[in-house]
């Protein structure tokens, strides 16, 4: 059995962000296989999200401390609590380090001794180097984009509008206030050409909340409901162009982008801050601007604009990048490998044998007696 032990106390979420629907898509693909999968909650009970996920196998045990009693391999999401476990686990890397420095030793101690997975060779460097590892011992396993997006046909319209549209969560590391200030720019003021258009998802939270509030005020957005399944999302994006994800590299760097990957495999053009993980997604739709610049985001959504629809061939070839096939077959090459130690465990195993005590006392070796000198007489 392989469970993905989903951040405690908190219910898993539909169509709210990358770690949920690729959580959610490994284990459906890996039932599919035959695979015994499944989603294990912390401290919710029943109340932990499974009504949004009919199809998906849920488990909810009472505290951190039941996972040690589970004959499973655990794979955990995001956060990184330190429990003791049965067997060897795994952890996914899918957010960038902990920005403040008071959270940087429980990341570390969560992490010491699992196996870790990233989503991309970017976020694999990101972590080695913040858990000062080998970048060796950090797997990379893409995330995906459901079939759905690949197979949906686009709307085409003659009305010589090109939709643009934010699916990101309403948080400032994704960039919406770039994208805000942007709209307040001289090239789409009174133009009738273009529509913006942007989702709730993540206004559930309270800063997504006054986000929300503020977008509807905005004469220039249209606000609609998130979109809670891969084919719903796909539908969405089937009716836009262009796709931003003007991701902010202050403080925040996208670990990958699986929006990017969605609305290219959709048709969309897709501009996105060129930092992180981002340029990673490229499916031959992707155009990279600088990041938290207003005034870039705008000049890349006026290049998608003219280079129009993206051609069929390039969309059938992009279907064919990032499937869920090609990430649950890496995923388990992970799991099946020889498992070696993690550094952690080396360390350790280092300080153990330097507290070990000499195998006999130390004693000086006599000295060895000088060999005769020769006399120089012949026989």
């Amino acid at each position: 059995m392989i469970s993905f032990v989903w951040s405690p106390g908190i219910p898993l979420p539909a169509g709210t962000g990358g770690s949920e629907n690729y959580t959610i898509g490994q284990v459906r693909e890996l039932n599919r296989r035959g695979v015994d999968a499944r989603v294990v909650t912390i401290g919710l009970g029943e109340a932990d999200g499974r009504v949004e996920f009919q199809d998906i196998p849920f488990l909810a045990v009472a505290t951190l401390g039941d996972l040690g009693g589970l004959d499973d391999t655990l794979v955990f999401v995001s956060e990184s609590p330190p429990v003791a476990t049965r067997h060897p686990a795994y952890q996914m890397l899918h957010v960038p380090p902990p920005l403040r420095e008071r959270h940087h030793r429980a990341a570390t101690a969560g992490t010491r001794d699992r196996r870790l997975i990233a989503t991309s060779r970017y976020a694999a460097a990101l972590w080695a180097g913040f858990l000062d590892v080998s970048l060796d011992t950090v797997h990379v396993v893409y995330p995906f984009a459901e079939p759905v997006f690949a197979s949906r046909p686009s709307v085409a319209r003659e009305d010589g509008v090109t939709r643009v549209l934010y699916a990101g969560r309403l948080t400032p590391e994704k960039g919406i206030y770039t994208l805000l200030s942007m709209l307040h720019n001289d090239l789409f003021q009174s133009d009738g050409r273009w529509s913006f258009t942007v989702t709730t998802a993540g206004s559930d939270k309270p800063q997504g909340a006054v986000i929300e509030r503020m977008l509807r005020t905005h004469p220039g957005v249209e606000v609609v409901p998130a979109r809670r399944t891969p084919a719903g999302m796909a539908d969405l994006m089937a009716e836009h162009d262009i796709v931003v994800m003007p991701s902010n590299s202050q403080y925040w760097h996208e670990t990958f982008g699986i929006v990017s990957i969605e609305a290219q495999h959709a048709g969309c053009r897709v501009v996105a801050s060129d930092d992180g993980g981002l340029p990673e997604t490229d499916c031959g739709a992707l155009l990279l601007v600088a990041p938290d610049d207003a005034e870039a985001l705008a000049q890349g959504i006026l290049v998608a604009r003219r280079q129009g629809p993206v051609p069929d061939a390039t969309r059938q070839q992009a279907g064919e990048r990032f499937t869920v096939t090609d990430s649950v077959d890496g995923l388990l090459a992970v799991l099946r490998a020889p498992r070696t130690p993690t550094p952690w465990a080396v360390i350790q195993d280092l300080e153990a044998i330097g507290r070990l005590p000499a195998v006999s006392p130390p004693h000086e070796r006599p000295l060895l007696p000088e060999p005769p000198q020769p006399t120089g007489k012949t026989t």
